[in-house]
């Protein structure tokens, strides 16, 4: 397995200069949606399908949106029903709500959940003759459809960047995902402003989330000197930022250069890819529905440990990124779990049930084999020792 899973990501390394990559159209800094129906104005959308959940739309953030749609005479309806880790289910009945409003564009506004829904549907509009399922993995639709413009809520996934969508099957339960260059937002909104009223937790969450893919695309064996540059600036702001804006969420620079660096994160592992922390915090998500990014807070640094010495150089490189006087692998571990402390993010859960580590680990190699081009392939063995360390 070993072997192969290497052969293939060394084939997928070699080819990827060679794919379609191309990064949405930005606008970036506090107030910029209401240039994005301008943007679309521009292209002759007018047809617009925003899709969001309750949270975002409870909290007043789509009003003005709307307001300057309607001013400009583009015709708006609105779909809210996405879940946190939406489901296969979902994204068809989003996908049937995009042809039964004949829209030529999506707009998703909201959470890494909102922007993968609607990436899923628009998958769903651009093969009918596939279902997700089908479409799980690498490059299977390779067809790009309705225009999307991505605004994330939340500083966190970075999906408004990557060309990857997670959906949770609606009948196994199993997480997986769709991973192809087409996905790639047209446009994406970086508006820090939208991200003033997130609930502390949540900062914190979203924020961990996001120097997960930062520290996984840095270590990987498919990284490069571009992801090099994406991800060490991502840890070097994330690292200085997210405590700032978790105790004063108010901090709107501190809040624009966090949404910068989980940005640049999802630059850096869309291409780099992630690995053992996101396949088991995937896992834990779907079985026990602990969110995504206190399930990555929990688990980057028992998973790094298990990785041994072997990614030491990397981290020296890292804790040097993030200013440490002492850069040595073991220093910037340190760092990563005081500052998951000093978020009042869990080390670990009493959900985790000893008689589901074998289930757990198995679909978490599932994943991570043979497509995430981790340092370290780990065994069975090695999922049960990180699972142990997080089982309170």
């Amino acid at each position: 397995m070993q072997v192969l899973s290497r052969l293939y990501q060394s084939a997928f390394y070699i080819a990827t200069p060679f794919l379609p990559w191309r990064t949405p159209e930005l606008l970036e800094g506090p107030g910029t949606l209401k240039h994005l129906p301008a943007l679309l104005q521009h292209r002759n959308l007018q047809r617009i399908l925003v899709v969001t959940d309750a949270g975002v739309e409870q909290a007043g953030l789509l009003g003005p949106l709307l307001d300057l749609f309607e001013q400009k005479g583009m015709t708006v309806d609105v779909w809210k029903d996405v879940t946190p880790d939406p489901t296969s289910t979902q994204a068809a009945s989003l996908a049937e709500a995009v042809k039964r409003f004949d829209a030529d564009a999506i707009a998703a506004v909201g959470g890494g959940s909102v922007i993968d829904c609607a990436k899923a549907a628009r998958a769903l509009i651009a093969r009918p003759d596939r279902s997700l399922s089908e479409m799980r993995g690498v490059l299977k639709i390779r067809r790009r459809g309705l225009f999307f413009a991505a605004v994330p809520t939340t500083a966190g996934t970075g999906s408004e960047a990557t060309a990857a969508a997670v959906i949770t099957d609606a009948d196994t339960h199993e997480k997986y995902a769709l991973i192809d260059t087409c996905l790639i937002p047209d446009a994406a909104v970086l508006d820090a402003a939208l991200t003033v009223q997130l609930p502390k937790r949540l900062t914190a969450a979203v924020g961990m989330d996001a120097l997960t893919h930062a520290v996984e695309a840095f270590i990987s064996r498919s990284r490069t000197n571009e992801t090099d540059r994406h991800a060490a600036e991502a840890v070097r702001l994330i690292v200085k930022h997210l405590p700032i804006v978790y105790q004063n969420g108010d901090n709107l620079e501190s809040r624009r250069l966090v949404l910068h660096a989980a940005h640049l994160a999802g630059l850096a592992f869309t291409k780099a890819f992630i690995g053992n922390v996101h396949a088991l915090a995937h896992q834990l998500g779907a079985q026990y529905r602990i969110p995504h990014g206190e399930a990555n807070a929990m688990l980057l640094v028992p998973v790094l440990r298990q990785y041994g010495s072997r990614i030491y150089p990397r981290l020296e490189k890292l804790a040097a990124a993030a200013g440490l006087s002492q850069t040595d692998g073991a220093a910037f571990i340190e760092l990563l779990n005081e500052l998951r402390q000093s978020l009042d993010l869990p080390a670990g859960t009493e959900s985790l049930q000893t008689a589901d580590y074998p289930a757990i680990s198995r679909a978490a190699l599932r994943e991570a084999n043979p497509l995430y081009p981790v340092p370290v392939i780990f065994s069975e063995r090695d999922m049960y020792e990180v699972l142990r360390s997080i089982h309170l």
